[in-house]
């Protein structure tokens, strides 16, 4: 039996969220699992930990909530990703009904075609913000009418899913700032998004109709409405102006992915495990658990720190060098197991639609200033911009 080693590192304070990673390498080093005494969980830090525990609901179980303090735990109790099979089976079914590959196909030539007038445009600029005014349009205009929540519900899906993940935090100053706005969501969810004010043609009036069907109970739907609030905006958002800031700060690899456009789904793969949006959830043992001599008991709450096992140099070679000729299909930016993101599908669509806008046009990225987003579990770029050289050929 091995003693599992304590660090008091706090990963929630702005400097460690500006800059998370030499920490997340502190953490690994420490060993394969680490109690972080400042907030009283384990933390897991390597690849093969993390998705080994994303994988076995069994063993780390989110029926009790994933996040950091309990109050955000027991309002969201009831959203698909605070389940365990085989009630989450089963809403997750009805949940990614709108996300099947069939029905994203559907979506991929408009799409493109939001992404090529946008790109057009703000090339024609010369500079732009990658942040505000590129990543935010399509989970801003497609994305929030395809939820379908009505005027009143999209005027405010942006700033409600910002907070629902500042609010998963341990009980910091962030944390508790952003609590009203998660209650207005909450209240939004139970009293205004139901059928006559929800687009009949939306992801969440299809809900109630598979509650009237009898696939959930009526009851489930406004909180399923939340799963499609929260994770489809910051998510994607962060992940396309990750993108663009890696390419402005490594324009070599901009010329890579010029000369050959098939390295595109790669590229992706290569951002998202570079600059995972989502750093971590938590689970909860249900029964003592051993990671490789070392005891987890029964009842204790652990990290998954997904941004540090994809930086992780036993699974990635120089796992801190930004290559789209990496092929890293493998990463877990959007989870694994019963809990893989069901939205990925569409994020790669909207990253790969608005990438391949940009590559025709942009012969390489100028990186005028930056800010990082301080939330306590997205990571990504408050304001980026850049100015773009257009293309010679």
């Amino acid at each position: 039996m091995q003693t599992i080693p304590t660090s008091d590192l706090d990963l929630f304070t702005d400097r460690a969220l500006s800059d998370p990673y030499p920490l997340h390498r502190e953490l690994r080093d420490l060993g394969p699992v680490v109690e972080l005494t400042a907030h009283g969980v384990y933390a897991l830090a390597r690849y093969r930990q993390v998705r080994e525990a994303a994988a076995d609901w069994r063993a780390f179980s989110s029926a009790q909530g994933v996040m950091m303090n309990d109050r955000i735990n027991s309002a969201l109790q009831g959203i698909t990703l605070c389940s365990d099979p085989p009630e989450h089976t089963r809403m997750r079914q009805v949940l990614g009904r709108p996300l099947r590959p069939e029905r994203l196909r559907e979506l991929v030539p408009r799409i493109e075609r939001e992404a090529r007038h946008l790109v057009g445009r703000l090339v024609g600029q010369g500079s732009f913000d990658a942040t505000t005014e590129l990543a935010r349009h399509l989970p801003l205009t497609v994305v929030s009418e395809l939820v379908g929540l009505g005027d009143a519900g999209r005027a405010h899906m942006l700033e409600w899913a910002n907070a629902t993940f500042d609010a998963q935090g341990p009980m910091n100053r962030r944390t508790v700032e952003a609590f009203p706005k998660l209650d207005e969501m909450v209240a939004f969810a139970l009293r205004e998004a139901r059928p006559g004010t929800l687009d009949p043609a939306g992801w969440a009036a299809e809900l109630y109709t598979a509650a009237e069907r009898g696939d959930l109970p009526v009851e489930q739907c406004p909180f399923m409405v939340i799963d499609y609030i929260a994770p489809s905006l910051d998510t994607t958002i962060y992940a396309i102006s990750s993108a663009v800031h890696l390419f402005a700060t490594h324009p070599e690899q901009w010329a890579v992915l010029r000369a050959d456009p098939s390295l595109l789904p790669h590229a992706v793969n290569e951002v998202l495990r570079l600059e995972s949006p989502i750093q971590r959830f938590t689970r909860v043992v249900t029964e003592d658990h051993e990671i490789e001599g070392c005891t987890l008991p029964a009842g204790s709450r652990v990290m998954l720190l997904y941004g540090a096992a994809n930086r992780d140099g036993r699974k990635y070679p120089d796992p801190d060098r930004f290559d789209v000729r990496r092929r890293p299909s493998d990463h877990l930016a959007f989870g694994r197991g019963e809990h893989a993101c069901p939205g990925l599908g569409l994020a790669r669509i909207e990253m790969q639609a608005v990438l391949a806008a940009l590559l025709p046009l942009v012969g390489r990225f100028e990186l005028l200033a930056a800010a990082p987003v301080l939330n306590n579990v997205l990571r990504g770029w408050a304001s980026c911009r850049v100015r773009v050289h257009p293309a010679k050929d």
